[in-house]
């Protein structure tokens, strides 16, 4: 069923630059993304995986072009798009970057060190924008409070066809680790019905991959 279809991948974080030293970014290792693109690959799939800064190998079979900021990314996956039968976005790009980024290293000193921040651009939602008819496109959502809200939120949003949620609050589930707690919350094809939802254990990350390629492939049907 996926077989020889196109599908893009996003993972990891993104690095936004302060200056030629530091950076705003977050805890993610890339992990969950790679699990998902490694299972894409095994399915059949032609993968093309956009990367944030990791240290993970590329999956066997899978293309991976590497990025560092969320600007980056998202003028990767805008030109990849139209060329792809689906889209995972996995990867945790900052909501927010510098407005201007120093040249030199901001030297330490007794004063406080202001940052003027500005929204990065959305790539699922861009995608979401851009989405025709035959393509799938999953997002993904990690919240720290009223989860399924915030989930629901972005499904509808962002024009996705489904999302993976996972809270910080679940043991096991936060970054870093090998295991994942997931649950999916998928657009119904009754646009007067309610969404549906399909909520999993506690389980390793290449598992919980396998479940989201599994409904992936239940809308292929």
């Amino acid at each position: 069923m996926l077989k020889s279809k196109k599908y893009l991948v996003t993972a990891g974080p993104t690095q936004e630059a302060i200056d030629p030293v530091r950076y705003i970014s977050n805890h993610s290792t890339g992990k969950m993304g790679y699990a998902i693109a490694a299972e894409l690959a095994r399915r059949g799939a032609q993968v093309i995986l956009v990367s944030g800064p990791v240290c993970l190998p590329t999956p066997t079979g899978v293309r991976r072009i590497d990025v560092v900021s969320a600007e980056e990314m998202y003028q990767a996956c805008v030109e990849l798009w139209p060329q792809m039968d689906g889209a995972v976005m996995c990867a945790a790009v900052a909501d927010y970057t510098p407005v201007s980024v120093s040249d030199v290293k901001a030297k330490k000193s007794a004063a406080d060190l202001t940052l003027t921040l500005k929204p990065t651009r959305d790539i699922a939602a861009e995608l979401g924008r851009t989405k025709r008819t035959d393509q799938l496109l999953v997002g993904f959502a990690l919240e720290t409070d009223n989860e399924k809200v915030n989930a629901l939120s972005k499904l509808t949003r962002k024009n996705l066809d489904f999302i993976v949620l996972n809270s910080l609050r679940d043991a096991g589930a936060g970054f870093g680790g090998d295991t994942n707690k997931i649950t999916i919350f998928s657009r119904p094809t009754d646009p007067a019905a309610t969404s549906l939802k399909t909520e999993f254990p506690l389980e390793t990350k290449q598992q919980a991959a396998a479940h989201i390629i599994n409904t992936l492939s239940a809308f292929l049907k």
